[in-house]
Formats: structure tokens, C-alpha cells, sequence
């Protein structure tokens, strides 16, 4: 079986039944959506996954939240976004990791709105069952802060984010900039063609020229966790093997005095 997290919209019809999940704003998806689609509320998965109380540690927490999308028995998900492939990678994400099986649609909504006949196979009636969680069952596994700072000369670091929150000259919204030691810097721009994932001959490639050897055990990260989410679905698809994200990723670190950082506005 493939481990392509990536689905082309022409091949949808050749999927046995699935669930459809929509992760575009509330706005968006009251405006038009497919019939059969469900709202992911990413704005409260985002929070969950930050949050002590709700982290990806609260078991039954997703299992509610995932139950809730009608994911409790066999069928997959297939997930969109706007088009930007970060939230639906991180919601994603966020299934493999607790053992439901998902594909994100290649190129979003733009790529599948004029094309109705593309869905015919999710179903309009929203069937909830219990789910049951398998933490790391999926293809790409989870880092904490903790783990990651003990092992960090043993593995392989993309860094997802821009040049310039590499260097240490945008820190977003963190009190600390800069980069991660020996983190290899692969925007997540670079991975994306005309808004779709390149091809997985295309990614190898890209994940090579940054250093990132097929083999080794690379660890994806961003900011604050799409990126990453969308960086790790692209080394699966390019056929690495043994991916993991460091989800909370450098916003959690750089609360950390003890966690170093590289400050190099050269890097840029």
C-alpha cells in the first residue's frame, strides 16, 4: 500500500467510501462547500494541541474531537484547506498520528470546487462512532521539547520556516529568534508548486540539496506547527521512512531558556 499522504484530485473517484473534512474558516465554508463535507474546527484544534489540559497527551480529548467528524470506524479522511496545504497538513497530521487513516487533497479548495463529480463517494450522512486512539500508529510519529533536546546531535532538523525567522531577524511572536543547532533551513515555500505538493521525485530531491540524507531520521519543525505538519508529509511522499514532528516546534522552544539557538542573520 502507499504511503502517499497526498491525494491528486483526478484520483478521488478511485478511493472507496471516505470522509470529507473541510478546514477553511468559518466564513468560507458557510459561503460554499460540497454537500458532503464536514468543518474541521481548526481553530480549536490548534489551541487544544498547545494547551496542558488538551495536549496531544489527553487521549480521550481527540478521541471526542475525531469521533465527532464520524471517523469512528474504517473509512479514511480526506482533508482540504484554502489552498495554502498547512491546515490541512496539520489536521493531517494530527489523525495519522492517533491512527485514522487521512489524505490531504493536493491543492486544496481551488483544485476541487468546480469538480463536484469528484466526491461522489463521500457520504452526505454524518455517522458518529466511537474512536479509538493509537498514539504514533501513523507513518509520521511526535517529538516533545524534552526528547528532542537529548537527541539532538543524533538527528536530522528541517526547519520549514523562512529565511528570515531562520536567522533570527523575525521572531513572529516569540521572545528568542533564530534557529535550531545544526537544523537544515528548507522553506516550505520550496516545497510547493502553483500551490500543490511537487511530485516525490521533485521533494527527494529538494530534501537531499538541504542535507537531509533518505535513511537518516529527520525531525520537522516550523513555528508553530503547519508548516512542520506539511514538511513531514512531504518527506513521506518523497519515501523517507522515519519522520517525526516536532509539533509545537520552535515557539515552544524558544520559551525554554536552556534550549539553544543559532543567531546568524548571515543565514539568511
Amino acid at each position: 500500500m502507499s504511503r502517499d499522504p497526498i491525494i491528486e484530485p483526478d484520483a478521488l473517484p478511485s478511493l472507496g467510501a471516505f470522509r470529507l473534512l473541510d478546514v477553511r474558516e468559518p466564513a468560507a465554508f458557510e459561503a460554499h462547500h460540497p454537500a458532503a463535507a464536514i468543518r474541521v474546527p481548526i481553530e480549536t484544534w490548534e489551541a487544544a494541541a498547545k494547551s496542558g489540559e488538551t495536549s496531544f497527551e489527553n487521549i480521550p480529548y481527540w478521541e471526542r474531537a475525531i469521533a465527532c467528524l464520524g471517523l469512528g470506524g474504517p473509512v479514511r479522511a480526506v482533508v482540504y484547506d484554502d489552498g495554502r496545504m498547512t491546515e490541512a497538513a496539520r489536521v493531517w497530521f494530527i489523525l495519522q498520528y492517533f491512527g485514522a487513516e487521512a489524505l490531504i487533497v493536493n491543492g486544496g479548495w481551488p483544485a476541487i470546487r468546480e469538480r463536484t463529480e469528484l466526491l461522489a463517494k463521500a457520504p452526505e450522512a454524518l455517522e458518529v462512532a466511537a474512536f479509538q486512539a493509537r498514539p504514533g500508529a501513523g507513518p509520521v510519529r511526535l517529538v516533545d521539547r524534552s526528547t528532542l533536546k537529548a537527541d539532538l546531535d543524533g538527528v536530522q532538523l528541517l526547519d520549514a520556516r523562512t529565511a528570515d525567522e531562520f536567522a533570527g531577524t523575525d521572531l513572529r511572536r516569540n521572545a528568542r529568534g533564530g534557529h535550531l543547532p545544526g537544523a537544515r533551513l528548507l522553506p516550505h515555500a520550496s516545497l510547493l508548486d502553483d500551490g500543490r505538493l511537487k511530485a516525490p521525485s521533485a521533494l527527494r530531491d529538494l530534501l537531499s540539496k538541504a542535507g537531509l540524507r533518505a535513511g537518516g531520521h529527520v525531525i520537522t519543525h516550523c513555528d508553530g506547527g503547519g508548516r512542520a505538519a506539511l514538511a513531514a508529509a512531504a518527506a513521506v511522499r518523497a519515501g523517507y521512512d522515519d519522520v517525526r514532528a516536532y509539533y509545537l516546534s520552535f515557539a515552544d522552544w524558544a520559551t525554554d531558556e536552556s534550549c539553544p539557538v543559532i543567531v546568524d542573520p548571515q543565514t539568511r
